[in-house]
């Protein structure tokens, strides 16, 4: 039996983005506990999100088993990177639709993620939010995802500030990426200029260097990836 070397949370852990981080940390000999509507197979806990649950079920069924395997340890890091893509302005057919998805599928992962880390992150942790460069300014095109993606960027701020609820000295950021090179990508814009495009592994080792105190930003940051030439940048918003 490895000795652990460290423990985290990927809520959104069956996604391209999640399962790159899952991967990433479990060559590193960590346990990895993963939330999402479906299992991955490499973590060591997987709990599932039934989306026909409210937000308080969502919360309270997650809650209930991670309590039930950590017990009284704590963990290094939580990453939420769930989400999802919809369209529309306000004259779209499905513009509540589209825009309550976007709710569920930002918001509340990101809500539930805090909820977690106030009770199961180690003081010193971080916890990753995942943001999107796009909402900075207005999304008339896809008025949903701009407005959910602007309250992950809210709470990423209310987090870091005093008396947020975190345990002291963790580190809250938000990523906020364009394009990642993820395989529906590829599929869905088959002739788009995938060298401006962020690979997940460039992701999943920033996530690595934070859990390792290395390059960490300063607390609270929205941190825009952007790429040219297959080259990646961050740069705070």
């Amino acid at each position: 039996m490895a000795t652990v070397l460290g423990r985290v949370i990927v809520y959104g852990g069956k996604g391209a983005l999640g399962s790159a981080c899952v991967s990433q940390f479990k060559t590193q000999n960590w346990w990895v506990g993963c939330i999402d509507t479906n299992p991955n197979e490499q973590a060591d806990l997987s709990v599932i999100v039934n989306p026909d649950n409210d937000w308080l079920q969502q919360e309270t069924k997650i809650l209930a088993q991670i309590e039930n395997t950590l017990k009284d340890e704590k963990v290094d890091g939580i990453i939420c990177v769930a989400g999802g893509w919809a369209g529309g302005n306000a004259a779209h057919k499905d513009f509540v639709k589209n825009s309550d998805l976007m709710w569920k599928q930002s918001v509340w992962s990101s809500i539930i993620a805090a909820s977690i880390a106030s009770r199961y992150l180690k003081e010193g942790g971080f916890l990753s939010l995942t943001g999107a460069k796009a909402a900075l300014e207005e999304t008339p095109g896809m008025i949903g995802y701009g407005m959910a993606k602007a309250a992950v960027h809210q709470l990423t701020k209310s987090l870091a500030a005093k008396d947020s609820g975190l345990p002291s000295n963790s580190l809250v950021a938000c990523i906020l990426p364009i394009t990642l090179d993820t395989p529906m990508n590829r599929k869905w814009m088959p002739k788009a200029d995938t060298s401006t495009w962020t690979p997940l592994d460039f992701v999943s080792n920033l996530f690595w260097k934070w859990s390792q105190n290395q390059d960490r930003p300063t607390n609270g940051s929205l941190l825009q990836l952007i790429t040219k030439d297959n080259k990646t940048e961050l740069i705070t918003a």
